[in-house]
């Protein structure tokens, strides 16, 4: 599809939403709502099938969702890895690696609707439901997550802690849900009645306001050890954000990369982590 398209489509959504909110406001926040939820990329693509179907361990159903488990077997603690946004487990091969040297027992999982795993739709609190089912099945020591993976890893542990959860590592994750739906709201170009409505249906169905889903939040009764990493040039997750769940997360450390990007794939933070769980 051109570029121009891709980038009508979503300003189409946003003036489709603006004229019917006024007339059907609930209906129109409740499409708002499975569009910004919606998943569009992030299935297993050719180059990472041999890799992902050689660690494949169990499928778990987890609420309408079947999941899609890996394991790479180890004689060490066992650490969880929760990957980001239209993605998969395939990004975490590089940890793996070297998480392998080491010999903990990794296990990952694809998120609903993503991988190899079943759905069409993610959100925190889904994606939190699913976290949930696998900490308690399989007691991990340790928790690494990557962008929203992150974030839903602190709200799942502010929401459910863990006792058997030593550390906690986030890698260029967002903080305020409000400001993911600013950063919505701009790209579809939709009004403040759509924001507002927007804003009731998910304190309807998730009983928390935008402002109130925030990571800095979070963090402030988790007494975990934690490693936060943040790009400060990071395009899609500000930096901000991990600088206010540092400042309020009293057992973290925050390390600030500059150049690194969002995905933070290189050794020496991949080294920095392995690092972290030794010690």
């Amino acid at each position: 599809m051109p570029v121009f398209f891709q980038k009508l489509i979503p300003k189409l959504y946003g003036l489709y939403f603006n004229l019917l909110v006024w007339f059907i406001p609930k209906k129109i926040a409740k499409k708002a709502f499975t569009v910004f939820a919606t998943v569009r990329k992030g299935r297993v693509l050719p180059n990472q099938k041999e890799y992902l179907d050689n660690a494949k361990f169990e499928v778990i159903s987890v609420g309408e969702n079947k999941i899609q488990v890996y394991n790479w077997p180890g004689s060490k603690e066992t650490v969880i890895l929760i990957h980001g946004w239209e993605s998969n487990t395939w990004r975490w091969h590089k940890l793996i690696e070297k998480l392998q040297k080491e010999d903990y027992n990794i296990i990952a999982f694809d998120a609903p609707a993503h991988g190899y795993s079943s759905g069409k739709i993610l959100h925190a609190p889904l994606y939190a439901e699913t976290l949930q089912a696998l900490l308690l099945k399989y007691e991990p020591k340790m928790a690494i997550g990557h962008s929203m993976g992150g974030m839903t890893l602190l709200y799942n542990e502010s929401k459910n802690p863990n006792s058997h959860i030593e550390k906690m590592v986030t890698v260029g994750s967002p903080s305020e849900f409000h400001e993911i739906l600013n950063h919505y709201k701009n790209l579809l170009g939709f009004n403040d009645k759509v924001r507002e409505e927007i804003e009731k249906l998910v304190y309807k169905k998730f009983n928390f306001t935008t402002e109130d889903f925030s990571s800095s939040k979070f963090v402030q009764n988790n007494h975990k050890k934690g490693l936060i990493f943040h790009d400060r040039l990071d395009q899609i997750a500000p930096y901000h954000a991990s600088v206010n769940v540092n400042k309020h997360w009293k057992g973290s450390e925050l390390f600030s990369t500059e150049g690194f990007g969002h995905s933070m794939h290189q050794d020496v933070v991949n080294d920095k982590i392995i690092d972290f769980l030794k010690h």
